[in-house]
């Protein structure tokens, strides 16, 4: 399915070494912010309160969050559980006035008497403090996760294509996820499990793109015999643009629909897909393709063993006839 077919081959690759500048200059600016500034990580990283809070009528999560707000609380976490009478509420830790912390009997006590003076209804069901102990763990979780499948990511492209697509590739991969932690580092935007999941989505989802790409290369290494490299990446681009518009544009309006209307509780993990999508598509044509063609790929990397002994090729059209 295509929405039109661009006739003429657009030169990305006359200017990769341009964006490929524009690329190592993000990239370097997100490490940058991400080392002076940090990640605003949640309370499931951090530790905290959780409570849970039900009302005989459906609960009003905004003006929830509006009572806590007015307790103090900037990163506290309001939500659905299970029912719409049921609200779960996650707060930081805080420190009192002698500089300790705050206990969760303390807190929960805190929260209870705001929300009661507004709703009588509001009957607490459970209250459990998470430790830090345990986002350190989730932490590590996150990063093995993360490693695993960069890791199955190469072993993958190293397979069905060759190691030079698998260093562009993984290359090109993480470009995306350092800027997406970039843009949460400088806006110091809350960095949760959901948006954890979100960069790991966003991995897979750009490796996609990336193989969309270096299938038609090695296609048309096939099929377009006096191209140079320059010119088979070219055409390979050009014509997955409808497929690449098609695609991301789908999903990202799926995406979008989540970041305006799915409430405070998908903001952030909306927002780093959003981010992840648009550098994805820039990624697999001006660093993954660009990156594979300064790392030398040729059309003898990707046909190998496809000549007889008699040097006939069999991608040679009239391979047949020559028989």
């Amino acid at each position: 399915m295509e929405f039109f077919r661009i006739r003429r081959d657009i030169p990305f690759m006359k200017h990769a070494l341009i964006f490929n500048v524009i690329s190592f200059v993000t990239f370097f600016a997100a490490v940058f912010f991400l080392w002076q500034k940090g990640l605003h990580l949640s309370i499931e990283f951090t530790g905290g309160t959780v409570m849970e809070v039900s009302y005989q009528q459906p609960a009003d999560l905004e003006r929830i969050r509006g009572q806590v707000g007015k307790l103090g609380y900037t990163d506290v976490q309001v939500q659905n559980f299970g029912t719409s009478r049921d609200v779960m509420i996650r707060l930081p830790l805080q420190k009192g006035a002698d500089g300790k912390p705050v206990s969760s009997a303390q807190q929960s006590e805190q929260v209870m008497g705001a929300l009661k003076a507004v709703s009588p209804d509001a009957n607490l069901q459970r209250v459990e403090f998470v430790g830090p102990q345990v986002g350190k763990e989730l932490a590590t979780d996150g990063l093995l996760a993360l490693l695993c499948v960069i890791a199955g990511i190469v072993i993958y492209l190293s397979i069905r294509f060759e190691w030079k697509f698998a260093v562009a590739g993984i290359i090109a991969n993480l470009h995306d996820i350092v800027i997406i932690l970039g843009f949460f580092a400088f806006f110091q935007w809350e960095f949760s499990l959901s948006v954890l999941a979100a960069v790991l989505a966003v991995l897979g989802y750009s490796v996609n793109e990336s193989v969309v790409i270096f299938d038609r290369i090695r296609e048309n290494f096939r099929k377009f015999r006096k191209m140079n490299t320059h010119e088979v990446i070219d055409n390979a681009i050009t014509s997955t643009i409808s497929r690449t518009i098609i695609t991301h544009g789908s999903t990202e309006m799926m995406v979008l629909s989540m970041f305006f209307f799915g409430g405070p509780t998908l903001h952030y993990f909306a927002l780093a897909l959003t981010v992840g999508i648009l550098f994805g598509i820039y990624s697999s044509v001006f660093v993954a393709a660009a990156l594979a063609m300064w790392l030398g790929v040729k059309r003898e990397d990707l046909i190998k063993g496809e000549k007889k002994a008699g040097g006939a090729d069999r991608d040679d059209p009239n391979y047949g006839a020559q028989a």
